[in-house]
């Protein structure tokens, strides 16, 4: 049965950068918190604008674990509403598991409002879908091992096998290791997108294939805070065989709006043309 205790902290995603893609729940809790405890190092510090004036504001940035929560648990000790402000969505790589459990062993009821991941944001930039029918119906997020170990099962050249989506975190100042471990799966010509910073002011795109990506990562001189996406809904353009005409990358439209395909909100149509 869940705890239906009135939370006391409040752990928001912020969203990739732009302050306006923090959700309107986001924003209304940000709004009444008492204190703020918010990621500095990526999230704008346009996004504090929504707290109230005599809000006490902290930067995480520098700070260790410990320190953090010891604000968090003393100021809701002290009958003070707490918003923990994650960039993206905080259920991804943010630490979250670890600070829920010490509120949880300091009986701290609290709350997880999603947000935007960049992963998302960065699609959008691209103006691409990250699933096609009959290309690929599925998207693995992950990152590469770094300083931060990962799973043997789940290491990038596994994962590359799958010949999916895949949304890679930070790891674009690793980008010669993310493409050789990415050809264990992928051949150089699949298609590859690295967005720097989505939604910033600053965002810059960097588009190319598995053969060139990091040329053009290290010249356009990417090293962090960048989603690395590859596969083959990318695929703006790619040359027919034989020719110098260039064809769009196809799979199958989706049946959710096909004229001849009817499910419980729409019976197939009779008309000529679907009208």
């Amino acid at each position: 049965m869940k705890n239906k205790r009135k939370p006391s902290v409040f752990f928001i995603g912020a969203g990739p950068g732009d302050p306006e893609l923090i959700t309107v729940k986001g924003r209304r809790f940000l709004k009444e918190a008492d204190v703020v405890v918010y990621a500095g190092s990526l999230i704008q510090e346009r996004a504090l604008w929504y707290a109230k004036k005599r809000a006490k504001i902290y930067n995480s940035a520098s700070m260790t674990l410990d320190e953090i929560m010891k604000i968090m648990v003393e100021a809701v000790k002290a009958g003070k509403k707490v918003v923990r402000l994650h960039t993206g969505d905080p259920t991804l790589y943010s630490a979250l598991r670890e600070q829920a459990d010490i509120l949880e062993e300091e009986g701290i009821h609290y709350e997880i409002v999603p947000g935007v991941s960049s992963a998302f944001a960065s699609a959008a930039a691209l103006k691409k879908e990250l699933t096609m029918p009959e290309v690929t119906q599925t998207v693995i997020f992950t990152r590469l091992e770094g300083r931060t170990p990962v799973p043997e099962k789940e290491r990038l050249s596994e994962l590359a096998k799958h010949n999916t989506t895949i949304c890679i975190f930070l790891s674009a100042g690793m980008i010669d290791r993310v493409v050789k471990e990415l050809k264990q799966g992928y051949s150089d010509n699949t298609p590859v997108a690295v967005v720097y910073r989505a939604t910033w002011e600053d965002e810059k795109i960097v588009e190319g294939t598995l053969k060139d990506i990091a040329r053009k990562v290290k010249k356009a001189k990417i090293k962090r805070q960048a989603m690395i996406i590859i596969g083959k809904t990318l695929g703006q353009w790619t040359a027919t065989a034989g020719s110098k005409q260039r064809a769009r990358v196809k799979g199958q439209k989706s049946k959710l709006y096909d004229k001849d395909f009817k499910h419980g909100y729409r019976r197939k149509s009779k008309m000529p043309g679907g009208m």
